[in-house]
């Protein structure tokens, strides 16, 4: 019979600033540090000049740069995000390159491949066999599905504004007081 321990939340260690961190198979609370190495491991917040995520999960990340293989994030803060096959929430970056599933990329430059995206935002936006929800962008290229456009988007909050008034208008008619 195999014993497991829950590691609970205050029970994480925290990595304190060194040169170089590597952390394989472990649950960490937060890792400081100029360079972090992260293999089949989790950490709550990373702040460091360059991270690598290999099969790794993070909550919040905060780097110059950013490189992620099969990995989970919830938010990046990035000068550059490099990221492959991978999961992320909410990405803020100068420049991103990603593939898999994201939530929202907000950057400089973004560089979106095979993947689903939910919002798209940038200066030059260059995509390749992704599906979106809204995309905004200067200059655009590439092959895209949006189910939004910025004209899309337009519509749908005119109307949806519209809506809404409506709405607080009849209930106030049918509900107000006397």
């Amino acid at each position: 019979m195999v014993e497991t321990k829950m590691i609970e939340p205050k029970d994480l260690p925290e990595f304190d600033q060194s040169q170089v961190t590597n952390i394989s198979q472990a649950d960490v609370g937060s890792v400081h540090a100029e360079l972090v190495r992260m293999h089949q491991a989790g950490a709550d917040t990373i702040n460091a000049d360059e991270v690598e995520l290999q099969q790794s999960a993070a909550a919040n990340v905060k780097a110059n740069q950013v490189s992620a293989h099969q990995s989970a994030m919830a938010r990046v803060e990035a000068g550059e995000v490099l990221s492959q096959s991978s999961a992320m929430g909410f990405v803020h970056a100068e420049k991103a390159s990603v593939s898999g599933y994201t939530g929202a990329v907000v950057a400089g430059s973004a560089d979106v491949h095979n993947g689903i995206a939910g919002f798209v935002v940038g200066r030059d936006v260059h995509v390749q066999d992704v599906r979106t929800i809204l995309l905004f962008g200067q200059n655009v290229n590439g092959d895209v599905t949006t189910l939004m456009d910025s004209r899309s988007a337009l519509i749908a909050g005119l109307v949806g504004g519209l809506f809404a008034g409506l709405m607080l208008l009849l209930g106030r008619t049918l509900f107000g007081r006397k």
